[in-house]
C-alpha cells in the first residue's frame, strides 16, 4: 500500500518540492522533471516503461536514453508526468488506500466511457475527465 505521504517524501529527497501550486509547478516544468524522481514515481505508482511510453508519446529506447545520461525531461513530458503523479496523490486521497485507487485506475468505468481510468493517461482531456470523475466520487454523486 503506497500512503500520499510517501510520494511526497520522495519527492521532497529527489527535488525540491513544490507546492502544488500553478507557480511552483511551471518551475519544476520548466526545469524539467529528473530521471531519479520520474524513476521513484514509477516505482511508486507501478508503472512500467511501456505504460510510461504510450503516456508520453514517446519510445521505450528514448526513455532508457533519458536514464542512462541521467537527464532531465524536456518540459512537455516533464509536464505530463507531473499531472500524472498529481492525479494519483488525488486519487490516493479519495480512495484513502492507494490499493483501491490502483484498482479502480484498472478497471473499465462506464461514466468514463466504458474504459479503465488508466487508458486515458495518455491525454490531458483524459487526465482531466478522470478527475472530474474522482470529484464527483469524492462527493458522493455516483449517477
Amino acid at each position: 500500500m503506497t500512503d500520499v505521504n510517501d510520494i511526497s517524501m520522495a519527492k521532497e529527497k529527489l527535488y525540491k518540492h513544490p507546492e502544488e501550486d500553478s507557480f511552483d509547478l511551471t518551475n519544476m516544468v520548466r526545469e524539467g522533471v529528473p530521471f531519479p524522481y520520474f524513476n521513484n514515481l514509477s516505482n511508486q505508482i507501478h508503472f512500467g516503461l511501456e505504460e510510461w511510453s504510450s503516456y508520453l508519446h514517446l519510445s521505450e529506447r528514448t526513455i532508457q536514453r533519458y536514464k542512462k545520461e541521467n537527464k532531465s525531461f524536456d518540459p512537455l513530458y516533464s509536464e505530463r508526468i507531473l499531472q500524472i503523479e498529481l492525479l494519483y496523490k488525488k486519487g490516493i486521497v479519495v480512495f484513502g488506500v492507494a490499493d483501491n485507487f490502483y484498482t479502480w485506475m484498472d478497471t473499465i468505468s462506464i461514466p468514463l466511457g466504458s474504459v479503465k481510468p488508466k487508458d486515458l493517461l495518455d491525454t490531458g482531456f483524459g487526465i482531466e475527465a478522470i478527475y472530474d470523475e474522482l470529484g464527483r466520487i469524492e462527493f458522493g454523486v455516483l449517477a
